[in-house]
């Protein structure tokens, strides 16, 4: 698909409190106008107030100029791969694989009726998370349980970030000056919640994230890969139920249940001051990425470049450092100069010895969600 066509989006990202908007100009680097709407009860009355303020003189938007409104929807299932042209077929459909993302898919599709009406003359596009893993093979997305049951149950791999995986792919090899169709790539997308992505010639072949966002990664809440085991001791021995034990995985789980902290930032100052748990929370953490981007190697067979992104991989230079330390023999050398300090703009962190260029690269969800919205009515 091409993400080079022009116009004006307006693109919203529904949450089940929240509504964040931006509107973009495909041919500005910046966005025109951003912001959150935030303990959200009433979705209806949020896209009122974005529309309000869309409407202002100041606002530097023209409403009747905008070319689509772009909606992000987490879960699409098997049935979407690609960017789709919101009917109210497709808000049904939706609705259907809520019971895919139960906390995810029915905000997003209270946004997307509520945009519908409150711009009933604008084509509305979902721009699914899942889509850009729909090149996944087979036999990366299959689990090992009985065929059937996951047939019938929709059981299999679907991975999420997919914008964001996107974007960065594509945006790495333009710093390098290729084609992501000509290179491999491995994209670090580590913020609240993490996801690894392996890119082979611009098309995801693996991710971290798998039937739902909890697979993978350590993350702030989440636990990441975990003995599905687990779950039937918990339930045996400590009489927990399916709620609670969801609730231990994603909610009090990842760096909060090793740690005590959601925030690396914190993570990193109670490690500074010596506590044993946040040390060991953050070498569970960075061992964790570094044996996917081993994995991921294997799985690629050659590597050009890894990209960090998201709030902890733009950020954190410690985490950056210490995901690949010690991965010399594969051609993995970060430079701890380049490495140093938070950055707005993508750099290269990697030695000039390097073979694999190592990058931070600032993802812009947003805008890859705008790009192939009006990519979808072109």
């Amino acid at each position: 698909m091409s993400v080079n066509y022009l116009g004006l989006a307006l693109v919203l990202n529904c949450g089940s409190s929240s509504v964040k908007y931006q509107v973009v100009d495909t041919t500005l680097d910046e966005p025109l106008l951003s912001g959150i709407i935030e303990r959200v009860t009433d979705h209806s009355a949020a896209i009122s107030d974005i529309i309000a303020e869309l409407g202002q003189p100041g606002s530097g938007v023209d409403l009747e100029a905008l070319t689509v409104v772009g909606h992000r929807v987490v879960q699409g299932g098997a049935e979407f791969s690609a960017p789709t042209i919101i009917t109210d077929e497709v808000e049904h459909k939706i609705a259907l694989l809520s019971t895919l993302a139960p906390l995810h898919n029915p905000p997003n599709l209270a946004g997307i009726t509520a945009a519908r009406t409150a711009f009933p003359t604008l084509p509305h596009v979902a721009v699914f998370d899942t889509a850009f893993h729909s090149t996944i093979p087979e036999v990366a997305y299959t689990y090992a349980i009985d065929r059937h049951v996951a047939r019938e149950h929709g059981v299999r791999r679907y991975g999420f970030h997919g914008t964001s995986h996107a974007y960065v792919s594509r945006e790495t090899a333009r710093l390098m000056g290729r084609s992501d169709r000509d290179m491999n790539t491995i994209v670090l997308h580590l913020g609240n919640g993490a996801s690894a992505c392996a890119v082979q010639r611009g098309l995801s072949i693996d991710t971290s994230m798998g039937l739902t966002p909890l697979e993978g990664l350590v993350m702030g809440t989440r636990s990441g890969d975990i003995d599905p085991a687990v779950t039937l001791h918990l339930a045996r021995t400590a009489g927990m139920t399916v709620d609670e034990i969801d609730a231990l995985l994603n909610r009090q789980s990842g760096m909060l249940g090793l740690t005590g902290y959601s925030d690396m930032r914190d993570a990193h100052k109670a490690a500074a001051e010596g506590s044993r748990d946040a040390i060991l929370g953050l070498e569970v953490y960075v061992r964790r990425i570094r044996g996917y981007v081993g994995q991921y190697l294997a799985q690629l067979g050659s590597l050009d470049a890894i990209a960090f992104t998201a709030g902890v991989g733009e950020n954190d230079e410690w985490v950056r450092a210490n995901a690949l330390k010690g991965l010399q023999a594969l051609g993995i050398e970060i430079d701890p100069q380049r490495n140093t300090g938070r950055s707005k703009e993508p750099k290269l962190i990697s030695t000039d010895a390097s073979a694999v260029k190592v990058w931070v690269v600032p993802t812009n969800e947003e805008r890859e969600i705008a790009l192939q919205s009006i990519a979808a009515v072109s």
